[in-house]
Parts: structure tokens; sequence; C-alpha cells
């Protein structure tokens, strides 16, 4: 659409004949050549090796039977943990998100978790991220997962929050469906802002900051 905009605005000057070329559009660089958009494989590589945005970092994109995971053209498919939490639905009658109690859940560890029908888990992702001051990150589950009825919601990773990724696994089709640890659960993609935020997630003590295990809803 901006391209369009553009191109047609300039056409009385240049003629019906004016066509806008890939090369002509330039993004602005800023912090040492980071550019707004959404960032490629190259930038994630380098700055999961060099600044530690993902550990462990897989950099090349493995299947060979699982669930691919690892870095993307303009993206990271991060791995589920082998770590667990189910919810007791028979002693919890209701969610409250204002106060979720620990004995709601009961913990499991395991190579693969079954989740129930129309039900849900939470899990947590294998890496750990350090998101740069000036990206956001947001998140979408696989393709793989999807086909068979299931949900990963995640929210955006704000700029310079750090830690495990809670995910919540939902299955919204009427049988079981079972997610493997180790293997890819989620794709990240990585965008870099126009200009570098005011109040990053760290600077206002975000509640899910540093988290170093699967965390249930907080205030």
């Amino acid at each position: 659409m901006i391209l369009f905009v553009v191109a047609n605005a300039v056409k009385p000057i240049l003629g019906s004949s004016f066509t806008l070329q890939r090369q002509d559009v330039r993004l602005p660089a800023f912090h040492g050549g980071l550019q707004m958009g959404v960032m490629p494989d190259s930038w994630i590589a380098a700055m999961a090796r060099r600044q530690g945005m993902i550990r462990p970092f897989a950099s090349n994109r493995v299947r060979h039977g699982k669930i691919s995971f690892g870095v993307s053209s303009y993206g990271y498919d991060f791995r589920l943990a082998n770590e667990f939490k189910v919810p007791k639905f028979e002693v919890a009658k209701r969610w409250d998100p204002k106060k979720m109690d620990q004995d709601f859940w009961q913990d499991y560890r395991g190579s693969s978790c079954w989740i129930a029908p129309n039900s849900y888990l939470l899990g947590r992702s294998l890496e750990y991220f350090r998101i740069p001051r000036e990206v956001l990150a947001i998140c979408q589950g696989k393709s793989t997962y999807a086909r068979c009825g299931l949900i990963v919601n995640v929210t955006p990773f704000e700029p310079e929050w750090e830690g495990y990724v809670t995910v919540s696994l939902i299955n919204a089709a009427p049988i079981p469906i079972c997610v493997y640890a180790g293997e890819g659960i989620a794709q990240v993609v990585f965008i870099g802002g126009e200009t570098e935020c005011a109040t990053s997630y760290a600077d206002r003590k975000g509640k899910y900051q540093v988290q170093k295990k699967i965390q249930i809803a907080r205030v």
C-alpha cells in the first residue's frame, strides 16, 4: 500500500512509465545498523551468538522426523521444554487471574505430554531469550500443530524482556493431542522499531521479567 501511494504520487512528474524499483526503497538504520522492520536470519544468528539473545541457539532448521526448530529466513522456531503444568479442574472450579493458586496445578515432566480434549496446559520454551531494547518480538504457533487443532498462545516479547517463555497450549479438538519436548512449538519474529522506546519492560520491572520456570498468572 505504501509503495503504491508513493509510485502514484510521482507519476505526474516522471510520466506514466515510471516504475518504483526495489532498490529504491531504503529503511532507516539506527543503533549500529539495525533497520526498522522484520529482522532476517543473519541478524538473528549474530545477535544470538554475540549478544546471547537466544540460548541455546539452533543455527539450522532441524527436521529429520522432528517438528522443525531453529533459525528460519525471518524468524526463530523455539523448542518446547520437558516441563508442564496441568490444570487440576477438579480442584479449581473457576479461574481468577488475580488469585491463581499453585495448588490448582500439577507439575509433570516428560519427553511428551497429552492434552485432554477441549482443555489446555502450560509449558515453557527450551530457549532462554534476551530481547534487545529496540526490538519487539511476536510469536505464532507451528503450522504442524495448528493442523491438529492445537492453539499456541504467547504474548509479544517486549523490549528488554528476558526469560523462558511460558506458553499456553490449547487443545481445540474433541480428542487428545500430544506435544513433544525438545521439538519446535512456535516461531518468533523480531521487529526493529523506528526509534528506541522510552521505557522498556526491564525499566518498568515487569512481573514476568527473568522468569526461570513456567509462571502461572500473577498481578
